[in-house]
């Protein structure tokens, strides 16, 4: 590799080409406000990654009225409602009766899909292959960062304003100094083995599932396509579930009176997905602001992880155009702060949800039969039912 390094000159600059940066990129470039992504996959790495995804209609609505492809409206599942199903009955929530709201099933590697293409038409500037090795100069009016490209040729990049969207393994985020920085984290004892199945949908709705066997969630992806989970140990190895044995299991935990049976097909994807709670505070530092990911991760049971990093893309953009067509930089201040209510609204959510649904771990029965009556609670008061749906489909973006 050369010692030289090729300048590059921006408004901002944007670590971390998902689908939040993809998303803030594609928001500032509609509004003239010149920036460039890197990312250190490549697009196809990211386009065949598999994650399930539940969008909140507002997060549909960002997409669909900055102009991305409007593929999530015909090809996305719009859901009025999920199922909660414990001592073998099931428990219908009709969000559209008790908030006038719904969500759509549409897969984040799609949501990806759909932006890389808006910036590639619109002439964004978004570079993968390439590897963030230094931020520099986060307290002046020109932050910088260093990365190298696929063929090791280097670059400087000096922008306003440095974006990090780099996810939960966040390089940007460890380069803030310690002593500005506070980190909220908790582990589950427990993680979530999923499936992909060839299979037709086995009810109409998402199933939430509290069991004696452990918590399952009978999700889907298509017509013909479906998702599902079941509670497993974090060190679950998934070569050792032969496609009998996860039928069986998850049968087990939907079992009841009602002889419920789920609609099976050929595996053909099986993953342990780990997941904890964890914030960082603030979610900037100088010229430096987190979004997504790379601030704060949830457990996937309330479905908040991709709504909550297009929520501080909504915040974030608005305080960029504020700042760039007023000179005011107020709204970038508060950035943090504004955005950290509705990620704690979002933590408490997905960690009752996540306590509420899933068998303890050392099979706690006081525990257990405390979270079957949380669940009666909930299902048998239109109140208690309204609060689930109200933060399930989102609150109102800041």
């Amino acid at each position: 590799m050369s010692n030289e390094r090729t300048i590059i000159k921006t408004k901002v600059g944007i670590v971390g080409g998902g689908p939040a940066g993809l998303m803030l990129s594609h928001m500032l470039g509609q509004a003239g406000i010149e920036n460039i992504v890197v990312e250190a996959r490549d697009h196809q790495s990211i386009s065949n990654t598999h994650r399930a995804g539940i969008l909140e209609a507002q997060a549909v609505s960002m997409l669909v009225d900055s102009g991305v492809d409007g593929r999530v409206l015909s090809e996305g599942d719009v859901h009025s409602g999920i199922d909660l199903r414990f001592n073998g009955e099931s428990h219908p929530l009709d969000f559209t009766d008790l908030v006038d709201a719904t969500v759509t099933l549409y897969a984040q590697n799609e949501v990806f899909i759909d932006l890389a293409a808006a910036r590639a038409r619109d002439g964004g500037d978004v570079r993968y292959l390439c590897e963030v090795t230094e931020l520099m100069d986060l307290e002046t009016d020109t932050p910088k960062f260093r990365f190298t490209n696929a063929e090791d040729e280097a670059f400087e990049v000096h922008c306003d304003i440095l974006i990090g969207a780099d996810g939960s393994r966040s390089f940007c985020r460890r380069q803030i100094p310690d002593t500005n920085r506070q980190d909220f984290t908790v582990t589950y004892p427990f993680a979530w083995f999923g499936i992909l199945t060839e299979a037709p949908k086995s009810a109409p709705e998402l199933i939430y599932a509290n069991s004696p066997h452990g918590f399952a969630l009978i999700s889907q992806r298509s017509e013909t396509v479906q998702r599902m989970y079941f509670q497993c140990h974090p060190g679950e190895n998934v070569h050792d579930w032969s496609e009998d044995r996860i039928w069986t299991e998850l049968q087990a935990r939907v079992d009841g009176p009602d002889n419920f049976t789920l609609k099976t097909g050929k595996i053909f994807d099986k993953t342990v997905l780990k997941f904890r709670s964890f914030v960082r505070e603030p979610l900037s530092h100088g010229r430096l602001f987190l979004i997504g990911d790379a601030g704060h991760t949830v457990p996937p049971t309330g479905a908040k992880g991709l709504n909550l990093a297009f929520a501080d893309v909504k915040v974030l953009f608005e305080a960029l155009d504020s700042y760039y067509s007023t000179s005011n930089d107020a709204l970038l201040h508060a950035y943090s702060d504004t955005a950290l209510k509705r990620v704690w609204k979002a933590q408490n959510f997905s960690y009752w949800m996540t306590s509420m649904l899933h068998t303890p771990v050392d099979a706690d029965p006081f525990m257990a039969k405390r979270a079957l009556g949380e669940l009666e609670t909930v299902t048998s008061s239109r109140y208690g039912q309204q609060y689930l749906a109200e933060s399930y489909t989102g609150w109102p973006h800041a």
